[in-house]
């Protein structure tokens, strides 16, 4: 089946060939929806929530596969121990938890299972959106053809000016920051920019990555002063508190002294009374 789907788009392109050879007129551009898919936010955060499942997933089949290897050395250094009846028992145990272990990768990592579902639903949204979005640049900009890149189709050679990819995107961008847009003036501010032409919206792209490094820069510069205040502010507090450990330290040294002292005085009381008592009974 994929043979004979080669072959027939091999025979397209071949037609395609002999077309643009004889009509000279014929422009053809090209996707890529693998560069598309990474470069879209949403499309990101779901694939990278996708895989905290295949990770929960596999660490699920892992536990379980432990478990079934624990219940065979069990089992291996208990037979002698064990009637046949329970040997066999605990065998069929085994065999309908392993049963289970491949029934769940099936289920999970399966052809039809639920990694391949969810994979569908999350990539179907935004080709349906770059199919549509495909079909308006196909007409706005009288492409004759456009393929996907990272397809089955293959490319033995395409050059960059023909890759409307970035095309694509910020127009994906943009049907997502008028969908996030709470204000007219937000509003018309992507409708001007939509109505920029390529070199235009270049242009002003690149402005805006200016004001954006400098921007950048001015956050850095404030984080490295706020770095040194903070460092300078710990430094001090840090010397405060062993400060005041030394003080407190030295105090109580003082107060342990003085209690030292006040007990020495007490005993020497007490052992000039004792003398004075055994005085006075000797009179």
């Amino acid at each position: 089946m994929k043979t004979n789907k080669l072959l027939f788009l091999s025979f397209i392109f071949i037609s395609l060939g002999f077309t643009a050879q004889a009509q000279r007129g014929a422009r053809i551009g090209y996707i890529d929806m693998e560069y598309i898919l990474e470069n879209v936010p949403e499309y990101q955060e779901a694939s990278t929530q996708l895989e905290g499942k295949v990770q929960r997933w596999k660490k699920d089949i892992e536990k379980k596969n432990k478990e079934v290897e624990q219940m065979k050395l069990n089992l291996s250094n208990e037979r002698v121990l064990l009637t046949q009846e329970l040997i066999e028992e605990r065998e069929e145990e085994i065999k309908i938890l392993e049963n289970e272990i491949m029934d769940y990768q099936q289920d999970r990592f399966g052809p039809n299972g639920d990694l391949m579902i969810q994979r569908r639903q999350l990539v179907q949204p935004i080709q349906d959106q770059v199919f549509n979005i495909v079909q308006e640049i196909a007409e706005n900009k009288k492409y004759d053809f456009i393929f996907d890149k990272s397809a089955d189709v293959v490319m033995l050679f395409a050059a960059e000016r023909n890759d409307i990819s970035d095309v694509v995107l910020r127009s994906i961008n943009r049907a997502a920051k008028r969908e996030e847009a709470k204000t007219k003036r937000e509003e018309r501010e992507i409708e001007r920019k939509e109505a920029l032409s390529a070199e235009e919206e270049g242009a002003v792209t690149e402005r805006e990555q200016e004001i954006e490094d400098r921007k950048n820069e001015r956050e850095k510069m404030m984080e490295e002063r706020r770095r040194q205040r903070d460092s300078i502010r710990n430094a001090r507090k840090a010397e405060i508190e062993k400060r005041r450990e030394r003080i407190l330290r030295e105090r109580q040294a003082r107060m342990d002294s003085i209690e030292k002292a006040r007990e020495q005085k007490r005993k020497e009381r007490s052992q000039n009374n004792d003398s004075g008592n055994d005085d006075n009974q000797e009179e």
